[in-house]
Protein backbone atom coordinates (compact mmCIF):
# COMPACT_ATOMS: atom_id res chain seq x y z
CA UNK A 1 0.00 0.00 0.00
CA UNK A 2 2.79 2.22 0.46
CA UNK A 3 4.27 1.28 -2.21
CA UNK A 4 1.00 2.36 -4.44
CA UNK A 5 1.13 6.18 -2.49
CA UNK A 6 4.75 6.65 -3.15
CA UNK A 7 4.29 6.64 -7.04
CA UNK A 8 2.22 9.57 -7.51
CA UNK A 9 4.32 11.68 -5.24
CA UNK A 10 7.21 10.18 -7.30
CA UNK A 11 5.75 11.28 -10.61
CA UNK A 12 4.70 14.60 -9.45
CA UNK A 13 7.84 14.98 -8.28
CA UNK A 14 9.83 14.48 -11.74
CA UNK A 15 7.26 16.97 -13.06
CA UNK A 16 7.99 19.64 -10.36
CA UNK A 17 11.22 19.33 -11.92
CA UNK A 18 10.68 19.80 -15.26
CA UNK A 19 8.73 22.22 -15.34
CA UNK A 20 11.36 24.12 -12.67
CA UNK A 21 14.13 23.60 -14.95
CA UNK A 22 14.90 26.29 -17.05
CA UNK A 23 14.83 25.56 -20.52
CA UNK A 24 18.86 25.24 -22.12
CA UNK A 25 20.11 27.61 -24.22
CA UNK A 26 19.72 25.37 -27.09
CA UNK A 27 19.47 27.79 -29.83
CA UNK A 28 23.20 28.63 -29.07
CA UNK A 29 24.08 25.43 -29.85
CA UNK A 30 22.34 25.20 -33.02
CA UNK A 31 23.23 28.50 -33.87
CA UNK A 32 26.81 26.91 -33.96
CA UNK A 33 26.10 24.07 -35.57
CA UNK A 34 22.81 25.10 -37.63
CA UNK A 35 21.17 22.26 -39.26
CA UNK A 36 21.69 24.09 -43.10
CA UNK A 37 25.49 23.04 -42.91
CA UNK A 38 24.69 19.48 -41.62
CA UNK A 39 22.12 19.56 -45.60
CA UNK A 40 24.64 21.30 -47.16
CA UNK A 41 27.49 18.52 -46.24
CA UNK A 42 25.12 15.81 -46.87
CA UNK A 43 23.84 16.96 -50.26
CA UNK A 44 27.50 17.98 -51.27
CA UNK A 45 28.47 14.73 -50.85
CA UNK A 46 25.39 13.43 -52.82
CA UNK A 47 24.33 11.14 -49.43
CA UNK A 48 20.69 12.46 -48.77
CA UNK A 49 18.08 10.02 -48.10
CA UNK A 50 16.04 9.54 -50.97
CA UNK A 51 13.12 8.26 -49.06
CA UNK A 52 12.06 8.90 -45.25
CA UNK A 53 14.07 6.80 -42.94
CA UNK A 54 13.17 6.67 -39.31
CA UNK A 55 17.59 7.45 -39.19
CA UNK A 56 17.71 9.94 -41.95
CA UNK A 57 21.34 11.16 -43.36
CA UNK A 58 21.03 14.60 -41.56
CA UNK A 59 20.37 12.70 -38.76
CA UNK A 60 22.77 10.08 -38.43
CA UNK A 61 25.34 13.19 -38.88
CA UNK A 62 24.24 14.42 -34.98
CA UNK A 63 24.21 10.74 -34.45
CA UNK A 64 28.00 10.80 -35.31
CA UNK A 65 28.42 13.89 -33.61
CA UNK A 66 26.90 13.11 -30.54
CA UNK A 67 28.87 9.63 -30.12
CA UNK A 68 31.99 11.38 -29.46
CA UNK A 69 30.43 13.46 -26.89
CA UNK A 70 28.48 10.54 -25.03
CA UNK A 71 31.23 7.97 -25.47
CA UNK A 72 30.40 6.06 -22.19
CA UNK A 73 27.41 5.31 -23.86
CA UNK A 74 26.22 2.47 -26.12
CA UNK A 75 25.16 4.14 -29.77
CA UNK A 76 21.44 2.34 -28.94
CA UNK A 77 21.50 5.03 -25.54
CA UNK A 78 23.15 7.68 -27.74
CA UNK A 79 20.38 7.41 -30.05
CA UNK A 80 17.08 7.03 -27.65
CA UNK A 81 18.25 9.83 -24.77
CA UNK A 82 18.56 12.86 -27.50
CA UNK A 83 15.60 11.04 -29.66
CA UNK A 84 17.56 10.99 -32.81
CA UNK A 85 15.47 8.79 -34.58
CA UNK A 86 12.34 10.05 -35.94
CA UNK A 87 8.81 8.84 -34.51
CA UNK A 88 7.07 6.08 -35.40
CA UNK A 89 3.62 4.53 -33.80
CA UNK A 90 4.20 0.92 -35.04
CA UNK A 91 8.38 0.73 -33.87
CA UNK A 92 9.13 2.41 -31.11
CA UNK A 93 12.76 1.99 -31.08
CA UNK A 94 15.29 1.95 -33.61
CA UNK A 95 17.06 -1.78 -33.18
CA UNK A 96 21.40 -1.53 -33.97
CA UNK A 97 21.07 -3.07 -37.07
CA UNK A 98 19.43 -0.08 -38.74
CA UNK A 99 21.53 2.30 -36.46
CA UNK A 100 24.81 0.09 -38.14
CA UNK A 101 23.38 0.27 -41.76
CA UNK A 102 22.51 4.08 -41.39
CA UNK A 103 26.20 4.96 -40.40
CA UNK A 104 27.13 2.76 -43.36
CA UNK A 105 24.81 4.17 -46.06
CA UNK A 106 26.29 7.98 -44.83
CA UNK A 107 30.28 6.82 -45.24
CA UNK A 108 32.64 9.54 -44.01
CA UNK A 109 32.39 12.19 -46.64
CA UNK A 110 29.66 14.34 -45.19
CA UNK A 111 31.00 13.97 -41.28
CA UNK A 112 34.55 15.36 -43.44
CA UNK A 113 32.73 18.02 -45.35
CA UNK A 114 30.75 19.22 -42.45
CA UNK A 115 34.19 19.85 -40.09
CA UNK A 116 35.84 21.83 -42.54
CA UNK A 117 32.81 24.18 -43.16
CA UNK A 118 32.25 24.42 -39.35
CA UNK A 119 35.97 24.64 -38.55
CA UNK A 120 36.57 27.59 -41.43
CA UNK A 121 33.37 29.15 -40.34
CA UNK A 122 34.30 29.27 -36.32
CA UNK A 123 37.73 30.51 -37.01
CA UNK A 124 36.51 33.06 -38.70
CA UNK A 125 34.03 34.42 -36.00
CA UNK A 126 36.76 35.70 -33.47
CA UNK A 127 39.69 36.04 -35.25
CA UNK A 128 40.49 39.50 -34.95
CA UNK A 129 40.44 39.09 -31.03
CA UNK A 130 43.48 36.79 -30.85
CA UNK A 131 45.86 37.94 -32.96
CA UNK A 132 49.75 38.15 -32.64
CA UNK A 133 50.71 41.70 -34.37
CA UNK A 134 48.09 40.90 -36.95
CA UNK A 135 48.95 37.66 -37.85
CA UNK A 136 46.58 34.06 -36.92
CA UNK A 137 48.84 32.18 -34.49
CA UNK A 138 48.64 28.16 -35.25
CA UNK A 139 50.20 25.11 -34.48
CA UNK A 140 51.26 21.94 -36.26
CA UNK A 141 51.68 18.89 -34.40
CA UNK A 142 50.45 14.86 -35.11
CA UNK A 143 49.07 12.19 -33.10
CA UNK A 144 47.86 8.83 -33.05
CA UNK A 145 44.64 6.92 -31.95
CA UNK A 146 44.31 2.69 -31.87
CA UNK A 147 41.50 0.89 -33.43
CA UNK A 148 39.90 -2.35 -32.97
CA UNK A 149 42.27 -5.20 -34.23
CA UNK A 150 40.50 -6.31 -37.30
CA UNK A 151 42.08 -8.09 -40.15
CA UNK A 152 40.68 -5.12 -42.13
CA UNK A 153 42.29 -2.27 -39.96
CA UNK A 154 45.36 -4.26 -40.29
CA UNK A 155 45.88 -4.51 -43.57
CA UNK A 156 44.51 -0.85 -44.05
CA UNK A 157 46.17 1.23 -41.18
CA UNK A 158 48.65 -0.93 -40.04
CA UNK A 159 50.67 -0.81 -36.85
CA UNK A 160 54.35 -0.19 -34.82
CA UNK A 161 56.82 -2.09 -35.09
CA UNK A 162 59.26 -1.59 -32.11
CA UNK A 163 62.64 -1.79 -32.16
CA UNK A 164 62.96 -5.34 -30.33
CA UNK A 165 60.57 -6.02 -33.52
CA UNK A 166 56.98 -6.62 -31.73
CA UNK A 167 54.45 -5.01 -33.46
CA UNK A 168 51.70 -3.41 -31.71
CA UNK A 169 48.53 -4.89 -30.28
CA UNK A 170 46.69 -2.72 -32.03
CA UNK A 171 46.51 -1.22 -35.68
CA UNK A 172 46.96 2.64 -35.52
CA UNK A 173 45.69 5.86 -37.06
CA UNK A 174 48.29 8.20 -37.87
CA UNK A 175 47.28 12.17 -37.73
CA UNK A 176 48.63 15.69 -38.00
CA UNK A 177 46.28 18.80 -36.68
CA UNK A 178 46.64 22.45 -37.21
CA UNK A 179 45.39 23.99 -34.10
CA UNK A 180 44.95 27.51 -33.70
CA UNK A 181 47.43 28.33 -30.30
CA UNK A 182 44.45 30.82 -29.05
CA UNK A 183 41.54 29.12 -29.08
CA UNK A 184 42.97 25.04 -29.52
CA UNK A 185 40.43 25.31 -32.48
CA UNK A 186 41.36 22.59 -34.57
CA UNK A 187 41.37 24.59 -37.81
CA UNK A 188 42.09 21.39 -40.39
CA UNK A 189 43.24 17.60 -40.09
CA UNK A 190 45.00 14.85 -42.21
CA UNK A 191 44.80 11.21 -40.98
CA UNK A 192 45.19 7.66 -42.39
CA UNK A 193 47.23 4.81 -42.25
CA UNK A 194 50.24 4.52 -39.17
CA UNK A 195 53.14 3.73 -42.11
CA UNK A 196 52.65 7.17 -43.70
CA UNK A 197 55.01 9.61 -42.21
CA UNK A 198 53.89 12.66 -40.39
CA UNK A 199 55.68 15.09 -42.92
CA UNK A 200 53.20 13.63 -46.48
CA UNK A 201 50.62 14.82 -43.85
CA UNK A 202 51.61 18.17 -42.61
CA UNK A 203 51.99 18.73 -46.58
CA UNK A 204 48.61 17.88 -47.15
CA UNK A 205 47.63 20.50 -44.57
CA UNK A 206 49.91 23.40 -45.98
CA UNK A 207 47.39 24.69 -48.51
CA UNK A 208 45.24 25.03 -45.58
CA UNK A 209 47.27 27.46 -43.82
CA UNK A 210 45.11 31.08 -44.06
CA UNK A 211 46.96 34.08 -45.47
CA UNK A 212 48.33 35.89 -42.56
CA UNK A 213 49.14 33.82 -40.03
CA UNK A 214 52.54 32.15 -37.90
CA UNK A 215 52.73 28.43 -37.88
CA UNK A 216 54.75 27.16 -35.21
CA UNK A 217 56.36 23.45 -36.08
CA UNK A 218 57.75 20.66 -33.67
CA UNK A 219 61.07 20.27 -34.87
CA UNK A 220 60.30 16.47 -36.57
CA UNK A 221 58.98 19.01 -39.36
CA UNK A 222 62.27 20.61 -40.07
CA UNK A 223 62.19 20.41 -44.28
CA UNK A 224 62.81 22.63 -46.52
CA UNK A 225 59.94 21.49 -48.55
CA UNK A 226 57.57 21.78 -45.76
CA UNK A 227 58.84 25.52 -44.99
CA UNK A 228 59.39 26.70 -48.54
CA UNK A 229 55.72 25.48 -49.33
CA UNK A 230 54.50 27.29 -46.46
CA UNK A 231 55.98 30.59 -47.52
CA UNK A 232 55.82 30.06 -51.01
CA UNK A 233 51.85 29.61 -51.49
CA UNK A 234 49.88 32.25 -50.33
CA UNK A 235 50.48 35.65 -48.51
CA UNK A 236 52.28 36.71 -45.68
CA UNK A 237 52.63 33.02 -44.27
CA UNK A 238 55.12 32.68 -41.65
CA UNK A 239 57.00 30.21 -39.65
CA UNK A 240 58.67 29.19 -35.97
CA UNK A 241 60.65 25.94 -35.70
CA UNK A 242 63.14 24.55 -33.12
CA UNK A 243 66.38 23.54 -35.12
CA UNK A 244 67.79 19.90 -34.77
CA UNK A 245 71.27 19.46 -33.21
CA UNK A 246 72.11 18.41 -36.65
CA UNK A 247 71.38 21.19 -38.60
CA UNK A 248 73.95 23.11 -40.48
CA UNK A 249 73.93 26.66 -41.90
CA UNK A 250 75.92 29.67 -42.72
CA UNK A 251 75.12 33.18 -40.51
CA UNK A 252 74.81 36.04 -42.70
CA UNK A 253 74.46 38.86 -40.46
CA UNK A 254 73.14 40.17 -36.93
CA UNK A 255 74.38 39.13 -33.05
CA UNK A 256 75.29 35.30 -32.15
CA UNK A 257 71.70 35.52 -30.28
CA UNK A 258 69.74 37.11 -33.27
CA UNK A 259 71.21 36.09 -36.18
CA UNK A 260 70.06 35.67 -40.14
CA UNK A 261 71.54 32.14 -41.53
CA UNK A 262 71.85 30.58 -44.98
CA UNK A 263 70.79 26.56 -45.29
CA UNK A 264 71.47 24.47 -48.16
CA UNK A 265 68.52 22.37 -49.69
CA UNK A 266 70.13 18.80 -49.75
CA UNK A 267 70.12 17.23 -53.79
CA UNK A 268 68.30 14.66 -52.47
CA UNK A 269 65.28 17.30 -51.78
CA UNK A 270 65.83 19.00 -54.60
CA UNK A 271 65.38 15.67 -56.68
CA UNK A 272 62.73 15.16 -55.10
CA UNK A 273 61.04 19.20 -55.49
CA UNK A 274 62.60 20.25 -58.79
CA UNK A 275 60.96 24.02 -57.51
CA UNK A 276 62.71 24.53 -54.21
CA UNK A 277 65.93 27.01 -54.30
CA UNK A 278 69.95 25.90 -53.52
CA UNK A 279 69.62 27.49 -51.04
CA UNK A 280 67.21 29.35 -48.29
CA UNK A 281 67.20 31.70 -45.02
CA UNK A 282 65.70 32.12 -41.52
CA UNK A 283 66.28 34.30 -38.86
CA UNK A 284 68.10 32.03 -36.04
CA UNK A 285 67.23 33.24 -32.42
CA UNK A 286 69.27 32.01 -29.17
CA UNK A 287 66.52 31.51 -26.13
CA UNK A 288 67.81 30.60 -22.72
CA UNK A 289 65.65 28.64 -20.83
CA UNK A 290 64.68 28.62 -16.97
CA UNK A 291 66.60 25.52 -16.66
CA UNK A 292 69.65 27.40 -18.52
CA UNK A 293 69.20 24.97 -21.97
CA UNK A 294 69.92 27.13 -25.03
CA UNK A 295 67.29 26.69 -27.57
CA UNK A 296 67.83 27.47 -30.78
CA UNK A 297 65.14 28.92 -32.99
CA UNK A 298 64.50 29.19 -36.93
CA UNK A 299 61.65 31.68 -38.15
CA UNK A 300 60.38 33.44 -41.56
CA UNK A 301 60.01 36.67 -39.30
CA UNK A 302 63.17 38.75 -39.83
CA UNK A 303 62.29 42.16 -38.57
CA UNK A 304 63.87 42.44 -35.34
CA UNK A 305 62.07 45.46 -34.27
CA UNK A 306 58.63 44.38 -35.29
CA UNK A 307 59.25 40.92 -34.15
CA UNK A 308 61.00 41.08 -31.14
CA UNK A 309 63.41 37.81 -29.89
CA UNK A 310 61.58 37.73 -26.59
CA UNK A 311 58.02 37.63 -28.36
CA UNK A 312 58.79 35.05 -30.91
CA UNK A 313 60.44 32.58 -28.03
CA UNK A 314 56.84 33.35 -25.98
CA UNK A 315 54.79 31.76 -29.17
CA UNK A 316 56.92 29.13 -29.34
CA UNK A 317 56.41 28.40 -25.68
CA UNK A 318 52.50 28.50 -25.55
CA UNK A 319 52.69 26.38 -28.92
CA UNK A 320 52.88 23.59 -26.37
CA UNK A 321 49.76 24.26 -24.76
CA UNK A 322 48.22 23.12 -27.54
CA UNK A 323 49.60 19.48 -27.00
CA UNK A 324 46.48 19.10 -24.42
CA UNK A 325 43.81 19.48 -27.16
CA UNK A 326 45.28 16.02 -27.81
CA UNK A 327 44.63 14.98 -24.20
CA UNK A 328 41.45 16.74 -24.28
CA UNK A 329 40.09 14.83 -27.02
CA UNK A 330 41.52 11.50 -26.29
CA UNK A 331 41.04 10.97 -22.80
CA UNK A 332 38.49 13.57 -21.41
CA UNK A 333 36.39 13.13 -24.67
CA UNK A 334 36.53 9.89 -25.80
CA UNK A 335 36.92 8.30 -21.75
CA UNK A 336 40.30 7.13 -22.29
CA UNK A 337 39.05 4.20 -24.65
CA UNK A 338 41.88 2.21 -25.61
CA UNK A 339 40.24 1.91 -29.13
CA UNK A 340 37.99 3.63 -31.49
CA UNK A 341 34.04 2.42 -31.27
CA UNK A 342 34.12 1.59 -35.54
CA UNK A 343 35.09 -1.73 -36.82
CA UNK A 344 35.10 -0.95 -40.50
CA UNK A 345 37.77 1.50 -41.77
CA UNK A 346 35.52 3.76 -43.16
CA UNK A 347 33.29 4.00 -39.64
CA UNK A 348 37.28 5.06 -38.28
CA UNK A 349 37.42 7.69 -40.87
CA UNK A 350 33.73 8.86 -39.96
CA UNK A 351 34.05 8.54 -36.35
CA UNK A 352 37.52 10.72 -36.24
CA UNK A 353 35.62 13.32 -38.52
CA UNK A 354 33.00 13.73 -36.06
CA UNK A 355 35.36 13.41 -32.97
CA UNK A 356 36.75 16.52 -34.33
CA UNK A 357 33.79 18.52 -35.11
CA UNK A 358 32.25 17.69 -31.62
CA UNK A 359 35.84 18.92 -29.97
CA UNK A 360 35.68 21.81 -31.96
CA UNK A 361 32.00 22.40 -30.57
CA UNK A 362 32.97 22.19 -26.79
CA UNK A 363 35.91 24.58 -27.95
CA UNK A 364 33.88 27.16 -29.34
CA UNK A 365 31.90 27.20 -26.28
CA UNK A 366 34.99 27.88 -24.36
CA UNK A 367 35.98 30.77 -26.82
CA UNK A 368 32.59 32.36 -26.54
CA UNK A 369 32.28 32.64 -23.03
CA UNK A 370 35.99 33.83 -23.03
CA UNK A 371 34.98 36.82 -24.59
CA UNK A 372 32.06 37.09 -22.46
CA UNK A 373 34.36 37.35 -19.43
CA UNK A 374 37.28 39.14 -20.84
CA UNK A 375 39.89 36.32 -20.32
CA UNK A 376 41.92 33.34 -22.33
CA UNK A 377 40.11 30.26 -23.73
CA UNK A 378 42.86 28.43 -21.53
CA UNK A 379 41.81 29.74 -18.60
CA UNK A 380 38.21 28.23 -18.73
CA UNK A 381 38.18 23.90 -17.90
CA UNK A 382 37.33 21.85 -20.89
CA UNK A 383 35.88 19.01 -18.72
CA UNK A 384 33.34 21.64 -16.95
CA UNK A 385 32.10 23.20 -20.25
CA UNK A 386 32.31 19.08 -22.36
CA UNK A 387 29.62 18.41 -18.96
CA UNK A 388 27.74 21.38 -19.99
CA UNK A 389 27.28 20.56 -23.00
CA UNK A 390 26.50 17.23 -22.73
CA UNK A 391 23.80 18.48 -20.00
CA UNK A 392 22.25 20.44 -22.72
CA UNK A 393 21.93 18.05 -25.21
CA UNK A 394 20.09 15.74 -22.74
CA UNK A 395 18.08 18.46 -21.37
CA UNK A 396 16.99 19.45 -24.77
CA UNK A 397 15.75 15.97 -25.69
CA UNK A 398 13.76 16.08 -22.35
CA UNK A 399 12.43 19.63 -22.73
CA UNK A 400 10.73 18.85 -25.77
CA UNK A 401 8.59 16.13 -24.51
CA UNK A 402 7.25 18.64 -21.19
CA UNK A 403 3.72 17.37 -20.50
CA UNK A 404 3.74 13.75 -21.44
CA UNK A 405 6.16 12.66 -18.83
CA UNK A 406 3.56 9.27 -18.90
CA UNK A 407 4.48 8.81 -22.21
CA UNK A 408 8.50 9.40 -21.20
CA UNK A 409 7.90 6.37 -18.08
CA UNK A 410 6.35 3.74 -20.51
CA UNK A 411 8.70 4.68 -23.37
CA UNK A 412 11.11 3.98 -20.66
CA UNK A 413 9.68 0.52 -19.65
CA UNK A 414 9.29 -0.61 -23.29
CA UNK A 415 12.96 0.19 -23.86
CA UNK A 416 13.64 -1.85 -20.35
CA UNK A 417 11.58 -4.66 -21.86
CA UNK A 418 13.46 -4.48 -25.55
CA UNK A 419 16.40 -5.24 -24.51
CA UNK A 420 15.67 -8.19 -22.27
CA UNK A 421 14.03 -9.68 -25.31
CA UNK A 422 16.43 -8.47 -27.74
CA UNK A 423 17.72 -11.29 -29.59
CA UNK A 424 21.65 -10.92 -31.17
CA UNK A 425 21.99 -15.12 -33.00
CA UNK A 426 25.81 -13.32 -34.50
CA UNK A 427 27.01 -12.79 -31.15
CA UNK A 428 30.18 -13.86 -30.54
CA UNK A 429 32.59 -14.17 -27.57
CA UNK A 430 35.69 -15.25 -28.87
CA UNK A 431 38.71 -15.35 -26.19
CA UNK A 432 42.15 -13.69 -27.07
CA UNK A 433 44.71 -12.64 -25.08
CA UNK A 434 45.99 -8.98 -25.96
CA UNK A 435 49.43 -7.63 -24.41
CA UNK A 436 48.42 -4.56 -22.96
CA UNK A 437 50.33 -1.81 -25.26
CA UNK A 438 53.96 0.02 -23.72
CA UNK A 439 53.57 3.64 -23.09
CA UNK A 440 57.70 3.95 -23.78
CA UNK A 441 59.58 2.34 -26.13
CA UNK A 442 61.81 -0.14 -24.61
CA UNK A 443 65.28 -0.91 -25.57
CA UNK A 444 67.08 -4.06 -26.14
CA UNK A 445 70.91 -3.08 -25.09
CA UNK A 446 73.35 -6.38 -25.94
CA UNK A 447 76.12 -6.74 -23.13
CA UNK A 448 79.77 -6.64 -25.09
CA UNK A 449 81.19 -10.05 -23.87
CA UNK A 450 84.90 -9.61 -22.61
Amino acid sequence: MRLLTCIPMFDDAIHFLVDAQEAPDWERLGQNLPYEWIEQAVAYTGRASIRQRRLPAEQVVWLVVALALYRHQSISEVVDELDLALPDAQVPFVSKSAVAQARQRLGSEPLKALFELSAQAWFEQDRQQYLFKGLSLFALDGTTLKVHDTPEHRSHFGAQIYPSGRISSYPQVRGVTLTSVPTHLIHHASFGPYGINEMLYAKQLLGAIPDDSLTVLDKGFLSAEILHGLMSTGSNRHFIIPAKANTKWEVIGGTPEDSVVAMRVSPQARKKCPDLPEMWQARLITVIDQCARKHLLLTSLFDPKRYKATDIATCYTRRWQVETSYRELKQSMLGMALTLRSKTVDGVYQEIWGALTAYNLVRLEIAKAALNVKCEPTEISFTRAFHLIQYELHWAAITRAQGKLPALLQRLRQRLVSLLNEERPDRKFDRAVKALPNRYTVRFLKKKLN
